[in-house]
C-alpha cells in the first residue's frame, strides 16, 4: 500500500503547553483510519494541521505527496476537510450551497448542477435540495456538509467528529456514507469519542493520548499491543484435571481455571490468561491435541476497543 498521509515528528505548543509532540504517523491509501483520544488529547490540534488550518511549531507533514508547510494550495485540493461544527448559512439553500463551494474551487458552472445532483443522491438529500439549509436538521446537515468535502472530488478525506451530537440513526447513516466512499476509493481519516463507530468501520486505530501516539493498528494488533495477557477459553470432553495440569506448566500460562458449567453434553471448559504470542499459542493447541486431550473448542476472548483505548490512555499493561 502507498502511504498517503505521513507525519514525521510533529509537535504543535500554544505558549508553554505542548498540545501534540514528536508525532509519527502513516496512513495509506484506501484506509478507513480512525483517530481517537481524550478531550485534550490533541485530535483537533492534529487535524488542523494535515487540513494546512494551523501552522506546526515542528516537524513535517506530507498529504498525498505534497507538503503541508510549502505546498498547502496543493494538499488543499487533495483533501476534503469537514470541521466539528457546520457553520452559520441562513440564507442558503441546499443546492445553493454545494453550488458556492464548488465554484470556490473552480468548478465550472456548465458541470456543477451534475455534480451537485450526484452529491445529493450520494448522501440521500435530493427531496431536500430546495430547502433553506437552515431548516434541516443535525443528522441532515452532516450528510450535507460531508457531501460539501466531495464537490472538488478529494483523495482524502478529514473528518473531525463527523458524528458528534447525532442520534443513533444519523450515526448509522453517516457511518454507512463512510463505508461507501471507501468502496468509492476515497481515504478517510476521522476523529472520533465514539468508539463503537471506530471498531465497525475503521480499517486501522491510532490512539492519541497527552499529544502522543500510544498505539495503532488494527483491532487486533492493538489488542496484542496493549494487553499484555489474552483470556482463552478451551473446551474438553473430558480428562479435565489432566489438561489443567498440561496448561499450567505450559509456559505462558499465567493461570487456568474451570468455568461455571454450561449444561452442554458433559462438556468443561477451561479459562486460561495467556501471555504469549500467536505462535506460542497454536503450540498451545497443538500440544494438548497431542497428549490426547478432547479438545471440542479453543478460542480467544477478545476484548472490544473500548478496553484497549481504557488500558492505552492509562498507560496500565495487565
Amino acid at each position: 500500500m502507498s502511504a498517503i498521509i505521513e507525519i514525521n515528528q510533529l509537535t504543535k505548543c500554544y505558549g508553554d503547553r505542548t498540545a501534540v509532540k514528536d508525532l509519527n504517523l502513516t496512513v495509506y491509501e484506501g484506509e478507513i483510519f480512525g483517530f481517537v483520544g481524550p478531550n485534550g488529547a490533541g485530535k483537533t490540534s492534529t487535524i488542523r494541521m494535515i487540513a494546512t488550518l494551523l501552522q506546526p511549531t515542528s516537524g513535517e507533514i506530507r498529504v498525498a505527496g505534497h507538503p503541508v508547510h510549502s505546498n498547502p494550495r496543493a494538499v488543499r485540493r487533495a483533501i476534503g476537510y469537514m470541521p466539528d461544527f457546520f457553520g452559520v448559512y441562513h440564507d442558503l439553500k441546499v443546492w445553493e450551497y454545494l453550488d458556492f463551494f464548488a465554484a470556490c474551487y473552480g468548478i465550472r458552472e456548465s458541470v456543477r448542477k451534475t455534480i451537485i445532483d450526484e452529491l445529493l443522491d450520494l448522501v440521500d438529500l435530493s427531496h431536500r435540495r430546495d430547502d433553506w439549509v437552515e431548516g434541516l436538521s443535525r443528522g441532515m446537515k452532516q450528510r450535507l456538509c460531508l457531501a460539501r468535502t466531495l464537490v472538488h472530488d478529494p483523495q482524502v478525506l478529514i473528518l473531525d467528529e463527523p458524528a458528534s451530537g447525532l442520534d443513533p440513526r444519523a450515526r448509522i447513516e453517516i457511518r454507512e456514507l463512510l463505508i461507501e466512499l471507501a468502496r468509492l476509493g476515497k481515504t478517510i481519516f476521522f476523529s472520533t469519542h465514539i468508539l463503537s463507530d471506530v471498531a465497525e468501520i475503521s480499517t486501522r486505530v491510532g490512539i492519541i493520548e497527552a499529544g502522543e501516539i500510544v498505539a495503532v493498528g488494527a483491532l487486533d494488533e492493538l489488542q496484542q499491543q496493549v494487553l499484555a495477557r489474552r483470556t482463552v477459553q478451551i473446551t474438553v470432553l473430558d480428562r479435565l484435571e489432566e489438561a489443567q495440569e498440561i496448561l499450567r506448566a505450559s509456559t505462558g500460562v499465567v493461570s487456568a481455571v474451570e468455568l461455571l458449567a454450561a449444561g452442554s453434553n458433559g462438556r468443561k471448559t477451561i479459562e486460561i490468561e495467556f501471555s504469549g504470542d500467536d505462535a506460542s499459542l497454536s503450540e498451545l493447541l497443538a500440544g494438548l491435541v497431542k497428549q490426547g486431550i478432547p479438545v471440542v473448542n479453543f478460542s480467544e476472548d477478545r476484548k472490544d476497543l473500548e478496553e484497549v483505548f481504557m488500558r492505552a490512555t492509562r498507560g496500565v499493561v495487565s
